[in-house]
């Protein structure tokens, strides 16, 4: 009888974060339950990830208040029309040494023939702060 190999192609973060996609895709935070949804998540991160969702969260719904949170691939996103625009994840996600803001390519940030799409966070200051509401106000522009 033969055995199954483990697959050693995706981690188990990365499968989970698949299995999380295909329930979103079911009718998870799609809908009006897509605020709730975020911040359960986001009340489920350890400390200090937890504390920066919280920060970008306020920052983010701040600075373009017509994007819809929900989840997406089980990490705190914020969509118009249905297509993320942005995301947050945190560094226990996928045992990272930093969390990322990212950006999808609906997001306006076009500049030339490269530009940014995700940035590293270490912590949010004041000036980290003010540079992400830059970057989001330009990206549903």
């Amino acid at each position: 009888m033969e055995t199954r190999k483990k697959s050693a192609v995706f981690t188990d973060e990365e499968k989970a974060a698949m299995r999380e996609y295909v329930e979103e895709k079911k009718g998870g935070s799609r809908g009006g339950d897509g605020e709730s949804a975020v911040l359960a998540k986001i009340a489920a991160m350890p400390q200090p990830d937890r504390a920066m969702a919280e920060k970008l969260h306020a920052i983010i719904r701040a600075a373009a208040p017509d994007l819809v949170p929900r989840t997406w691939y089980g990490m705190p996103a914020y969509a118009r029309d249905g297509n993320v625009i942005c995301f947050f994840q945190n560094s226990q996600k996928f045992k990272t040494r930093y969390s990322t803001l990212g950006f999808s390519d609906k997001a306006k940030l076009d500049d030339g023939n490269m530009w940014p799409s995700a940035f590293a966070l270490k912590d949010l200051t004041a000036a980290e702060e003010k540079k992400i509401r830059e970057v989001v106000r330009r990206a549903v522009s």
